[in-house]
């Protein structure tokens, strides 16, 4: 199941990239790609892998630009998760 999600997850939010930064569809993808990930890994792992002390700034960029995805504006919160994922596994 936790695959699967994160397969949807990935293929949304690829297909809101290439219909100009949908926002709908960027906004599925990134709660079906989070809801897989907790899945695959677990709650408590998933929590302690994005809440550690040296990966807060990844964490509250990624997070961040999930909320601004969410309130519609997608490019700025695809710039952000971007940076955020970057930073996440530097």
């Amino acid at each position: 199941i936790g695959v699967g999600l994160v397969g949807f997850g990935l293929f949304f939010i690829l297909f809101g990239i290439l219909l100009y930064f949908d926002s709908v569809l960027l906004a599925f993808g990134n709660i079906l790609f989070l809801s897989g990930l907790v899945f695959i890994i677990g709650f408590k792992r998933t929590f302690t892998f994005f809440f550690q002390r040296p990966k807060l700034k990844g964490t509250s960029f990624f997070f961040g630009g999930v909320l601004i995805v969410l309130m519609r504006w997608p490019l700025l919160g695809m710039l952000l998760e971007a940076y955020g994922f970057i930073t996440l596994f530097r």
